[in-house]
């Protein structure tokens, strides 16, 4: 190995023992890497960039990856479709070495950082083996595909004191980021409601099985969930409108939106070092009963209550966005809006950037941008700085794990069809085996998560 290969993998592990030689024991401390002060503000040279590999090259697998190339080489490239491999290959430089198998990946020593850009069924068992290997990790949302596993790969990141942000970018959006600062700085006095609003779930089916092309490991690409006939509409994008794979609008949209609802709430912010959720969850839901077709509610709403009498509906029917109400007014927020008498405000009284309470590692240096794919580039930065600096990222996951579950309970309990009861300190369903039940999932044989 060169000399500038080691001694990134050097400083990459030391990144590791950062965070396991402290011991951390409490379940809602939030854990901050040391770095001394000229390694922290050193600008990169040519000699730091890091080898890159990403595994699952579709759409957004692609996007990440190229906002990420600043920031290092690409090394290595995964997919199951060989098709989309080869077009990534070519898309990065043409020399990344192609994978089917993400394991044979991770056991590569030149690299350092993972981007994962799989179905949601995929990023726990991936974002798992890769801090197990000693990797940085980048994971789009959400974070997990049940409770259950989002708690396991909480406690890999905490073991392993591996970098991970997950791709939750509405947290690097000035405009979400200003919503949520005015909350919690009292602009709108005491939050009284919270509406989140997705959009709905598409109808779809029956959709006719045919044999998978050759060019796609249709079991592998299955991976953990239960074995069915190939058909495309379980694949790309309409993998969200199967509970096989994903939770429809609630864990795809509510990923982003129901995130900054709760870091609004002061309770998801990992220099804050509080760690909390709802306290009741009703969710109701339209069924689909279609043989054959998309398994997801086509109508969902759903209704929780969280400390402090603080009342949350997400549903799928109105303006795209999140509308926060308190006892001076409203802010309503989107990505393409941020308005209310607090905004409007701020032109006589500003809410000065060293008053803000959320997170402190932003990069000064490298102001945000604007726009969605500018905040993918925010977001993508500010892991980077993170990794250099061994510093939780803003979307930590701790966080994205609580912001996940608020969503997979939501729909645990449309699909009962009735309200439950959470205990979010120990993370428990109350007096329901049954939903209790449904928090975590049986892997496919052969398919067993490594924790």
């Amino acid at each position: 190995m060169s000399q500038e290969k080691h001694s990134r993998r050097r400083f990459l592990s030391r990144a590791g023992a950062g965070l396991v030689g402290v011991g951390i024991a409490p379940a809602f401390a939030p854990y901050i890497f040391t770095a001394d002060a000229e390694d922290r503000d050193k600008p990169r040279g040519t000699n730091d960039r890091l080898g890159i590999a990403a595994i699952g090259l579709r759409y957004q697998g692609s996007v990440i990856t190229e906002k990420a190339t600043p920031y290092g080489d690409v090394v290595a490239l995964c997919d199951v479709d060989r098709q989309i491999a080869e077009k990534a290959r070519d898309q990065f430089g043409g020399k990344a070495v192609l994978y089917e198998d993400y394991r044979k990946l991770l056991e590569r020593p030149d690299v350092d950082v993972v981007l994962i850009g799989t179905p949601d069924h995929w990023h726990v068992p991936i974002a798992v083996a890769a801090c197990r290997a000693g990797k940085a990790v980048y994971c789009e949302k959400p974070v997990s595909l049940t409770v259950a596993e989002g708690r396991l790969l909480a406690k890999v990141v905490r073991e392993t004191g591996a970098v991970v942000q997950v791709g939750s970018w509405q947290r690097s959006d000035h405009r979400f980021r200003t919503a949520c600062e005015l909350i919690l700085a009292g602009r709108l006095g005491k939050l009284q409601r919270v509406t989140v609003t997705l959009g709905e779930n598409p109808h779809g089916g029956p959709f006719a099985s045919v044999p998978p092309p050759a060019h796609l490991n249709w079991d592998l690409w299955q991976g953990q969930a239960p074995a069915a006939p190939y058909c495309p509409d379980r694949c790309h994008y309409t993998f969200r409108w199967w509970y096989d794979y994903a939770g429809g609008q609630m864990t795809d949209w509510g990923a982003h939106h129901v995130d900054i609802a709760q870091w609004a709430l002061g309770a998801q912010s990992p220099d804050m070092g509080l760690r909390t959720g709802p306290l009741e969850i009703d969710g109701r839901g339209e069924f689909p009963s279609t043989p054959g077709g998309y398994t997801v509610p086509t109508k969902f709403s759903a209704k929780l209550l969280y400390p402090g009498g603080v009342v949350m509906t997400i549903g799928d029917t109105g303006r795209n966005g999140i509308l926060f109400e308190g006892e001076k007014g409203r802010i309503f927020v989107n990505r393409g809006t941020l308005a209310g008498t607090p905004v409007d405000a701020l032109k006589d009284d500003p809410l000065p950037r060293e008053n803000f309470k959320l997170y402190a590692h932003d990069n000064r240096t490298r102001p945000p941008r604007e726009g969605k794919l500018d905040s993918i580039i925010n977001h993508l930065g500010n892991f980077f700085d993170c990794v250099k600096a061994r510093h939780m990222p803003i979307s930590d996951v701790e966080s994205q794990h609580r912001s996940a579950t608020t969503c997979h309970l939501a729909n645990i309990s449309m699909r009962l069809r009735r309200k439950l009861t959470w205990d979010p300190r120990r993370e428990a369903i109350v007096g329901d085996d049954e939903a209790s039940r449904m928090l975590r999932r049986q892997p496919r044989s052969g398919f067993e998560i490594e924790g």
